[in-house]
């Protein structure tokens, strides 16, 4: 394709690089404006006393099929996790494995006082119902939510609620499991079928290795946008620069607020904390959730056990993340998650020195039926405005990379009928 006019990409979060990227690879001149100092948008990571702090708990599932696309994971030098989580019940941690991928966990996994044995084996019926067909069979399937779903399953109470209901809260963020069961589906099969994982220098190594598949002079920073109309785009600094075409690939808020005909459900929030220990609490590469809370925390992970440059030599990183926005301030929330974790591991927690508290108000959008009936949203607006973001897919990784494929792909074919 002959070289185009310019189109302006709004927002460098991972939607917007990849959009880039696709609309610079097809031969469109292209501009990507970003309101801070750095790509990335909600995924970035902070160094903080030699510690890597990424904002806000957050994974890469390698099953994601837009990412295995978009990455090249050898370069990302990922760590996986331990395939399954530790759940809190008792006052003792029980681990919870994946049997096809941890075949001594499968033994310790029926062992463990978290549901019955029966439980147990529906969620190797789980396994193989998401698993089956096409991906994008899942999709299609009836649509009710996560809670009901897992009524539907079979599953006992207290397996619901000593598993599957902390699982998946952490996952979506709120804890009633609201959330489409379209999605519940999806993200079990990506977590059965890959890794869970973590680059070895933060999750900021993702949107860096987009950013550096761009050509040079694309991405502009510290560019914040006003407005935008079919033809331009005008900067707080009142700069307006024409395009042919716009892309609006900012979180769905601030979509609305430039693109006010769109239709956003909102989102759910999260704080995480980060702790700097001499010593990690815990072995394992895995995460842990806490199925009978006695306070804000629903998960843990200790990430310099995921990849040790996390954490400065001689130290570790303690992550713990809420599900929701907490009320308390900062210093009553360190002491409240404090003291829940000092259930866990004893006295030691006192002595941790709290590093940051990421409060995320805009962490993920609200998918709540019949939010995934239409698992694609229309990401062509008219008149050369296009929108993506994972408020136009689904609340993922995987879902931020697609819009943004095919936001560029309409308005490369938009540009060649012209």
């Amino acid at each position: 394709m002959e070289q185009q006019e310019q189109v302006i990409v709004v927002g460098a979060g991972l939607a917007g690089l990849n959009c880039a990227h696709h609309l610079a690879e097809a031969g469109v001149s292209v501009t990507l404006l970003e309101a801070a100092d750095a790509p990335g948008g909600r995924v970035r990571t902070e160094t903080v006393n030699g510690f890597k702090l990424d904002r806000g708990f957050q994974v890469l599932l390698t099953a994601y099929p837009e990412a295995r696309a978009a990455f090249d994971y050898e370069a990302l030098d990922l760590h996986a996790f331990f395939p399954g989580a530790f759940v809190r019940k008792g006052g003792a941690f029980h681990q919870i494995a994946d049997p096809f991928r941890d075949v001594a966990g499968g033994s310790r996994t029926l062992a463990a006082p978290v549901g019955s044995f029966l439980d147990k084996a529906r969620i190797g019926q789980l396994r193989y119902n998401v698993g089956r067909g096409e991906l994008e069979d899942l999709w299609q399937r009836p649509e009710t939510t996560s809670l009901n779903y897992v009524r539907n399953a079979g599953f006992s109470v207290a397996m619901i609620e000593g598993f599957l209901r902390p699982f998946f809260a952490g996952i979506f963020l709120e804890p009633d499991l609201r959330t489409s069961s379209r999605m519940l589906e999806f993200v079990f099969r990506m977590f059965a079928s890959g890794d869970t994982a973590l680059p070895a220098t933060g999750i900021e190594a993702l949107p860096r290795q987009l950013a550096g598949h761009l050509p040079d002079g694309v991405l502009r920073l510290n560019s914040p946008v006003a407005t935008i109309s079919s033809r331009s785009v005008t900067l707080d600094s009142g700069e307006t620069l024409p395009a042919r075409a716009v892309v609006v690939a900012t979180d769905g808020q601030a979509a609305q607020e430039l693109l006010p005909e769109l239709v956003y459900p909102g989102s759910y929030g999260t704080a995480c904390l980060y702790y700097a220990a001499p010593t990690p609490p815990m072995r394992e590469p895995a995460l842990l959730l806490d199925a009978e809370p006695a306070g804000p925390i629903n998960n843990a992970v200790v990430p310099s056990n995921i990849s040790p440059l996390y954490a400065p030599p001689g130290a570790a990183l303690v992550s713990a993340s809420t599900v929701g926005i907490p009320a308390a301030d900062d210093e009553t929330l360190d002491e409240q998650a404090r003291a829940q974790m000092t259930g866990w591991w004893g006295e030691q927690v006192a002595a941790w020195e709290l590093l940051k508290i990421y409060r995320i108000p805009e962490a993920l959008p609200i998918q709540e039926p019949p939010g995934l009936s239409l698992p694609r949203r229309p990401v062509r607006l008219g008149g050369g405005r296009y929108v993506c973001g994972d408020h136009r897919d689904n609340a993922s990784i995987n879902g931020a990379l697609a819009s943004s494929r095919r936001a560029a792909e309409a308005a490369v074919a938009d540009l060649a009928g012209a």
